[in-house]
């Protein structure tokens, strides 16, 4: 029989390989235990598809109208910057910077949240004071000091253009070239950013081999509430609980940020910012609303010590018990959160 060199997953148990052995091939692999079976308790983390609004939903012609929109920089003030600046496919759509960069290069306030799973989620910026993908889509050109967006002389543009009428168009029948159906097309486009095929999503379908023993462990402690006790804000399916939280987050003085304070003077939401997926968590560093941590290890750090400012602390922040193997852990876990790499090609703009 013709031999074949095969790598397997690192995590298979030998026993698992008698077979591949017996049929003469070649298996090259290390010794490791698998991942108990999942439950169906384990199954609630598995997302379904996107919620979509009734008065927007998606069409061939949508999506590809607000992929173009999504990389266009003449929409923004000075036409040079362009939604994917800052959600960049190739950074796990945002933009590895600490935080964000506006339109004249100065530096924003806060970090550049992941478009990735928008489409799930109820509440939007780091404050929530957008309250669909839609009205977030507008967000940004709307503010001086991210896109600055003239949407009369923008409009003007698109409406120029003979290939974004014939877009438009088709993509709202009917429906002028507007505000709104420029946002529309955008969300239209950002909900096809998903993710939901990671390791552990495969795992948790039925898949033993998916992830190996230490990244299990790693998930029974994240959802532990007597140890890593993650899974309190970190919610299924979508790892998050689309909620505010105060984390502990030290600022310099002076430079104090109430985040969901501002939108609704609740004493609670001082200092709240709202819970991010984890999902694809390891392609969307540095972390925190600031980008404070460049590292998963680090945000484990912070969480095991209980935050830093501790003046008006989440309920749920507290230091934890956890060795320096729990914490390997659960970022062994965080990683198989990742699902294969979403790639997106630079449409060709009409002009």
């Amino acid at each position: 029989m013709k031999k074949w060199n095969q790598v397997v997953r690192p995590w298979a148990k030998h026993v698992a390989l008698v077979g591949l052995a017996a049929a003469g091939l070649n298996v090259v692999i290390e010794a490791a235990e698998l991942a108990p079976p999942a439950t169906t308790d384990d199954k609630v983390w598995l997302l379904g598809e996107p919620p979509q609004p009734a008065d927007n939903v998606a069409t061939p012609a949508r999506v590809a109208l607000g992929k173009a929109l999504f990389f266009d920089p003449r929409i923004s003030g000075n036409g040079t910057v362009s939604c994917a600046t800052c959600h960049n496919p190739s950074l796990g759509w945002s933009d590895g910077l600490r935080t964000g960069v506006g339109i004249d290069g100065s530096r924003l306030g806060r970090a550049t949240p992941t478009v990735i799973n928008t489409a799930y989620n109820t509440q939007f910026m780091w404050d929530g004071r957008k309250k669909s993908l839609e009205d977030q889509a507008l967000g940004p050109m709307k503010t001086p000091e991210e896109m600055k967006t003239d949407f009369t002389a923008a409009l003007a543009m698109l409406q120029g253009i003979p290939g974004y009428r014939a877009m438009f168009e088709a993509a709202y029948p009917g429906e002028s070239v507007s505000e709104e159906t420029l946002a529309k097309a955008i969300a239209a486009y950002e909900r096809t950013v998903v993710s939901k095929n990671s390791r552990f999503d495969q795992w948790a379908a039925g898949d033993r081999g998916a992830i190996s023993a230490q990244e299990w462990r790693g998930y029974k402690l994240f959802t532990n509430p007597a140890k890593g006790n993650c899974a309190a804000c970190h919610k299924p399916p979508n790892f998050t609980d689309n909620g505010f939280h105060n984390i502990g987050i030290s600022h310099p003085a002076g430079k104090e940020d109430e985040g969901r304070f501002k939108i609704r003077p609740v004493a609670v939401l001082k200092g709240a910012f709202k819970t991010p997926t984890l999902r694809d968590i390891e392609l969307t560093a540095p972390y925190f609303h600031n980008g404070a941590a460049k590292t998963l290890e680090e945000v484990v750090d912070h969480y095991a010590r209980g935050g830093d400012d501790r003046s008006n602390l989440s309920k749920d922040m507290k230091p934890l018990n956890l060795s320096a193997q729990d914490k390997a852990d659960i970022v062994a876990f965080m990683r198989t959160l990742t699902s294969p790499i979403q790639t997106a090609s630079l449409p060709a703009l009409p002009q």
